[in-house]
This record gives structure tokens, C-alpha cells and sequence, in this order.
């Protein structure tokens, strides 16, 4: 690069003295502006994705580089937001690659200080034990006037909002057939 001149570091004089006097074109562009390059460019792959906070499903666009998520953008294709995104389904992208995330089961036993990590399956097998046994202990098929009741009040769903409609169906589908009463969406809380 050669040196510069009092043109190229004012953009005010760019923009008067050339053929943008309204500053929206190569007026306003520096030499890094123009060097600079999107960061869906250099995507390896683009990947239609569905916002995961609301129910509401809006389309996303998740650019992947080396098989790493460097991009997410609202989807001009979706038909319910049209390439826009809320500021927290914009955020999703850190959501996805934040060092603090969480990728492993976390397990504190009871009285314990000390957080420990579960093998997944291990961790699986002792919520499905923790369920049959609290739907066995709590276990309502009447009530005093004989009434048919068929239910548990032993544990309940809370689902969140980070979860989509295909998910909440699916939970409060199993709850239902587990004989849960008390199944909630914080989404309405």
C-alpha cells in the first residue's frame, strides 16, 4: 500500500469531492472496509435451522466451517419471519459455541458439595429408575369416593422455552402416558 493521502483518511472529503456526495457508496468505504470479507463466505456449508427459544419456529441459516458453527443468521426463505430474528435468536450462535456450555452430564448427589461428571447412559438409567419408582410410590387409581383417577401427582413437566413445539409435544405426550397431571410450558408462566 502506498501512502496515503489526506482523501483516503477523511471519508467527509471522499464523499464531497467524488461521485457520492450522499456518503452510501464508495465514499463511505475505507481501504479495510473493503478488504473486508462476510463471515458466510468462507462457510465450508450452510445448514436450515429452526430458532430453539419460543415456540414461535423461526428459520435460521447456521453457517459451518470445519465443522464448527461460525455463523447464524434469520432464513429469508422462512415463511413465519422472513430472514428476521429476535435479539435472542440472534444470539443463538453464542448459545452453540460458548466455552461455559455445558457438554456433559452434571450430578451433585444428595448432600454432596461437589459436582461430579455421569456417563450418559449411566445418567438415563437413574432418571427412568428415579420416575418408575416415584410413579409406583405415588400411584392414584381412585379416589375415596371410587371415582376413577388414573393418575400421579408424584412428579411434574416444566417445559422451557428454549425447547420447539415437535419437543413440548413429545414430553407432554409421555407425561400424559406416565399419568402426570401437573405438565406446564414456562413459555406461558
Amino acid at each position: 500500500m502506498g501512502a496515503r493521502t489526506f482523501i483516503d483518511l477523511w471519508p467527509v472529503v471522499r464523499q464531497l469531492s467524488g461521485h457520492d456526495p450522499l456518503g452510501r457508496g464508495a465514499a463511505a468505504k475505507s481501504a479495510r472496509s473493503r478488504s473486508l470479507t462476510a463471515r458466510t463466505e468462507t462457510a465450508d456449508r450452510m445448514v436450515k435451522s429452526v430458532c430453539p427459544y419460543c415456540a414461535v419456529g423461526c428459520g435460521q441459516q447456521v453457517y459451518v466451517s470445519d465443522e464448527r458453527v461460525t455463523q447464524i443468521e434469520g432464513d429469508p426463505d422462512s415463511p413465519i419471519s422472513r430472514g428476521r430474528l429476535c435479539p435472542k435468536g440472534a444470539a443463538s450462535h453464542q448459545l452453540v459455541t460458548a466455552p461455559t456450555r455445558q457438554t456433559k452430564v452434571r450430578y451433585r448427589r444428595p448432600g454432596g458439595t461437589e459436582w461430579e461428571d455421569l456417563d450418559l447412559d449411566e445418567a438415563v438409567d437413574m432418571i427412568a429408575d428415579r420416575v418408575i419408582e416415584t410413579r409406583r410410590r405415588t400411584w392414584q387409581d381412585t379416589d375415596a369416593g371410587g371415582r376413577v383417577l388414573n393418575r400421579t401427582l408424584g412428579f411434574a413437566s416444566l417445559g422451557g422455552a428454549t425447547l420447539d413445539n415437535e419437543e413440548n409435544y413429545l414430553m407432554k405426550k409421555l407425561y400424559t402416558a406416565l399419568g402426570a397431571v401437573e405438565i406446564e410450558n414456562q413459555a406461558r408462566i
